[in-house]
């Protein structure tokens, strides 16, 4: 490879992301986590990855720490060679090779931090993409459990933390070891006796430090803690803006505020004040350092035991020999903070993905006949009791059937059953006849359309959250679905139409209006099973008429499955199913179940639909 080229394109980012790298351990979970050997070896294994690059930058090192060493020595040769005699003869090639040396040491210096820059981002890149890819692998009980807050700062802080020791820590610490090891070895050579009284500060460092990090450590953790509930009440009240302004406390947030605020102020005083100990005491000591050696060192040289060029190199590997001392221990919490950080990640790589163990069915084509055989489920966090209990019905091609019920009652459990969001724990629930475990779920949830009672827009132009129900789709097709839709029109009005960006999930349009956009999606999506889940609650009259026209046009020729919240809905379905504590108590259609005098009976009679 061309250096030239070389310096100025030392990568190209890989478009394939090899999982298995990534995932590859033999440990169990629960010892990874207290494992840094084992964490330390996966990041190693990525970095292994360009091994020409970094034998590179580790024979750099090499050299930059080669020079740092030999500049004090050239200095000590030209004062005792040339200064002291007064001879100049032959300085000039001495000086000339002695700036060829800082030059030397800082290409090599600059070279080194290019190109290791360039290899911790490109195994940032792989951990980052890999982590982005995991999360779209889970299954969504994972989530249930997670606070998404918490997994965004895995992929943000916790890769960030990783991506800076890389691109620092990784060289600081190499080469802090090799100076520190070739100045106790050109100290020992020239002056045991100023190397002894050199290395008396590494005990008063290591005193200061231990007391100063006892101090640090937990203020930190307590800063770190402070943060967290600051953000987490400023998050919490911007997002519940509305109930803080509803109810007038705005006083009552203030004083929380100001009160979590405070702590953090308190705390990270502190913390910065300890922490700032650090370097004066390091100055002091390696003041004190350089005084000893300057002055016993004096006394040597008149006595003739060492030479004033000895004198000036030692007065030079003094502070050299402190500064490396001084960065492996700064160095120290940030490889600790970046190793925790890629545990946090691993662990989250090392969780079991949503995986189908069959390839059959996998080109199926759905009609819609959907069938619940004794189907009971509850979810990993119930902790006790089925959230659904001996469900079975059987729902022809494309009938349309409500489901009515309490909140709680089982509802949404039984479409997310039926989209294989989670698996029954017992009975099986068939498609056409086909066990849905026995088809893959790309096959299965590409012929499944959701409308919501919160739709969810993407932060881009209308257009594209439209194309999101069918990524090949035709501006054409857009629009046609759209006026289906009936969104048509107002997506008219918007500045740019079409291609008007929606910020904030939709902020600028009406509730109304993104359950049209939200239908117009699953209309393009063209699919055989629609589950619709509270579609038209929460919206005003004459924007629940264009809603349900839209909606009619979507069932047609569908199975669809309607969570209903007013009488219109229910008096359209072919069948009406009333869940109560995860049973179906009561099926049939409208006017069976109005003959029989049940609970659905009763429910219209005290117009709770």
């Amino acid at each position: 490879m061309n250096m030239f080229n070389a310096i100025r394109r030392p990568f190209g980012y890989e478009p394939v992301i090899r999982k298995e790298d990534l995932k590859k351990t033999d440990k169990k979970k629960s010892d990874r986590a207290r494992n840094w050997k084992s964490t330390l070896a996966r990041i190693w294994k990525l970095v292994d990855e360009h091994r020409f690059l970094l034998i590179t930058v580790l024979l750099l090192v090499l050299v930059s720490s080669a020079m740092a060493l030999l500049g004090p020595y050239l200095i000590g040769y030209i004062v005792d060679e040339f200064l002291v005699p007064g001879t100049f003869d032959g300085m000039g090639t001495i000086i000339f090779a002695l700036v060829g040396v800082y030059i030397l040491y800082s290409i090599s210096l600059y070279l080194q931090h290019y190109w290791m820059i360039g290899i911790s981002q490109q195994v940032i890149y792989r951990m980052r993409t890999g982590l982005f890819q995991q999360f779209q692998s889970l299954p969504v009980t994972f989530f249930d459990k997670r606070q998404h807050g918490e997994l965004m700062s895995r992929m943000t802080n916790d890769i960030e933390n990783v991506s800076a020791t890389l691109n620092s820590s990784f060289i600081q610490v190499f080469s802090s070891l090799l100076i520190l090891i070739g100045t106790a070895i050109v100290m020992v050579t020239l002056s045991p006796i100023l190397t002894l009284l050199t290395l008396i500060i590494i005990p008063a460092m290591y005193v200061a430090m231990t007391w100063i990090t006892r101090r640090t450590g937990k203020l930190f953790k307590e800063q770190q803690a402070a943060v967290g509930d600051l953000n987490g009440l400023i998050e919490e009240t911007i997002s519940g803006q509305r109930i803080v302004k509803a109810f007038s406390q705005e006083p009552r947030v203030m004083e929380d505020f100001l009160e979590k605020s405070e702590r953090l102020r308190h705390t990270g005083f502190w913390a910065q004040t300890y922490s700032g100990f650090i370097p004066k005491v390091m100055n002091f000591l390696n003041n004190g350092s350089f005084a000893i050696v300057a002055g016993v060192g004096g006394v040597l040289a008149l006595n003739g035991q060492v030479s004033i060029g000895v004198i000036v190199i030692f007065t030079e590997y003094s502070r050299q020999f402190t500064r490396p001392l001084n960065d492996l221990a700064n160095q120290f919490n940030t490889v600790l903070s970046a190793i925790a950080g890629a545990e946090r990640v691993f662990s989250i790589m090392d969780e079991p993905v949503e995986k189908d163990f069959v390839e059959q069915n996998a080109d199926k084509v759905i009609e819609g006949r959907v069938q619940f055989d004794d189907v009971s489920f509850k979810y990993e966090t119930a902790e006790e009791g089925w959230t659904i209990r001996n469900v079975s019905f059987d729902v022809e091609i494309g009938q349309t059937v409500a489901l009515l019920g309490a909140t709680g009652a089982g509802k949404t459990t039984v479409m997310q059953l039926l989209a294989r969001f989670y698996d029954a724990n017992e009975g099986v629930i068939l498609i056409d006849g086909t066990p849905i475990h026995e088809m893959p779920r790309k096959t299965l949830r590409s012929q499944i359309a959701f409308v919501l009672q919160d739709p969810f827009l993407f932060e881009t132009s209308v257009k594209e959250n439209i194309r999101y129900g069918k990524l090949d789709a035709t501006d054409e097709e857009i629009m046609e679905a759209a006026k289906k839709a009936n969104a048509h029109a107002f997506i008219e009005k918007l500045p740019y139409g079409y291609d008007t960006v929606l910020e904030g999930d939709g902020s600028m349009i009406s509730q109304g209006q993104k359950q049209l956009l939200s239908i117009a999606r699953a209309l393009i999506a063209d699919p055989a099973i629609l589950l619709l889940d509270e579609a038209t609650s929460s919206i005003d009259t004459v924007t629940e008429l264009k809603i349900q026209e839209a909606l009619d046009r979507l069932m047609v020729g569908r199975t669809s499955f309607v969570i209903a919240h007013r009488l219109n809905t229910v008096k359209k379905a072919d069948m009406v199913f009333v869940m109560e504590m995860g049973e179906i108590i009561e099926s049939g259609t409208q006017k069976e179940l109005i003959e029989r005098g049940g609970l659905y009976a009763n429910m219209l009679k005290d117009a709770k639909l």
